[in-house]
């Protein structure tokens, strides 16, 4: 665990490794390493709120450095990581490792990079005698429904201290994003009737009915790549459905009475992914369940959504567009087809763009790396940031 009592000064990649020595997998509390945050914001006399999940065992951080006025600039990076379990990682996952000018460790990519630059960069931010506000968030819980950021925006609104502008770190290789697919996840769940396997018409097989459900979604897949809509930029350039996870059954001669599946829409803007829901379950109420309810009226479908991401769609020539692409070095801005919080703070109107070091390539892998000259690149932003921000 890291010493909760930073130095007065670090390097990014001295912060890195304090932030890397935090397990914060999202099924854990990330307590410990806001502490460690918040002894080095008070170390350096930057105000800060702390807003919590409901068992206070996760915390964001809302830091504004410099003065207390309207607008600025937000750098927001989420603080939790995916499991490293059943990855082969060569080294510790949490003990930041230096090699041929990488930096390998989880998180290092995404997105405690970024979060490092920010927060390394806090000093010489609080000296430069800022005009207008740099306001720093870390968040919690990205990497599962964003409760994190959903928490942060609440309480922007309530404290009345939201920035004009924010950009998301995300590993994106310092090209400035001005959009992100949209993300729908959703529980389905089968509800059969069990009976013996040698006697099929008396039971209804739970696992039949949803293997029939996915096969709707292969073809919607299908259907989305041969006819669209298609948005120039991203890759793929249209919405993408897909099935991740499948559970159902007890043993082969027992007819399943349950199943379930976890399914996503990664929706282009434009494409409505509520609709797209609308649509497998007419296509469930229509197809499918008619003969499952001719055994058993009880036997049928639930679809449950699970998170509701918002697209980002920021305007190539928005103030927020021109002034990232001129501290990042770019004449141009890119689309992807992750999502991120983005999203949400944009629909919370606040204009949004992502831009971070790293490589999205990098993320969730074993073996999960940073570059040094991506930090360094990074850092430069930000000093460049500071600078506009002193103007």
């Amino acid at each position: 665990m890291s010493d909760p009592n930073p130095p007065a000064n670090m390097t990014t990649a001295e912060m890195l490794a304090r932030l890397v020595a935090f397990d914060t997998t999202s099924r854990n509390p990330n307590i410990a390493l806001i502490d460690f945050a918040r002894a080095w914001l008070d170390g350096n006399g930057i105000p800060y709120r702390v807003s919590t999940d409901p068992t206070g065992g996760k915390a964001n951080i809302h830091a504004i450095i410099g003065p207390d006025v309207a607008g600025g600039i937000a750098l927001s990076g989420h603080v939790d990581v995916v499991p490293v379990d059943g990855q082969a990682w060569t080294s510790d996952p949490f003990a930041l490792k230096r090699d041929n000018g990488k930096l390998y460790g989880r998180g290092s990519a995404d997105m405690k990079g970024f979060v490092a630059s920010c927060l390394a960069a806090v000093p010489a931010l609080k000296a430069r005698g800022l005009a207008k506000p740099v306001h720093l968030f870390i968040t919690y819980d990205e990497e599962t429904d964003m409760g994190g950021a959903r928490r942060l925006i609440d309480d922007l609104a309530e404290n009345g201290r939201a920035p004009q502008f924010c950009i998301v770190g995300e590993p994106s290789l310092m090209q400035p994003i001005l959009a992100h697919k949209g993300r729908l996840a959703l529980q389905v769940t089968v509800r059969g009737l069990a009976g013996h396997s040698s006697e099929p018409a008396k039971g209804v097989n739970a696992i039949h009915a949803a293997a029939e459900a996915i096969a709707y979604v292969a073809t919607e897949q299908r259907r989305f790549a041969a006819e669209g809509p298609f948005v120039e930029g991203f890759d793929p350039p249209h919405t993408t459905p897909h099935v991740g996870t499948v559970q159902g059954g007890s043993i082969l001669n027992i007819i399943p009475e349950r199943a379930s599946f976890v399914m996503e829409w990664r929706c282009v803007p434009g494409d409505d992914p509520q609709a797209e829901v609308e649509r497998l379950r007419r296509h469930v109420a229509s197809v499918i369940e008619p003969a499952m309810k001719r055994v058993d009226p009880a036997c049928g479908f639930t679809l449950d959504v699970i998170d509701d991401i918002p697209g980002m769609a920021l305007d190539a020539e928005h103030a927020l567009a021109t002034l990232t692409k001129r501290l990042a070095g770019f004449n141009s801005a890119g689309k992807v087809s992750y999502g991120t919080e983005g999203g949400l703070y944009q629909q919370a109107g606040i204009a949004t763009i992502v831009c971070g070091p790293g490589d999205i390539a990098q993320a969730h892998k074993p073996d999960e790396f940073i570059a040094e000259s991506q930090l360094d690149a990074c850092d430069a932003f930000i000093r460049r940031l500071g600078d506009h921000l002193a103007a």
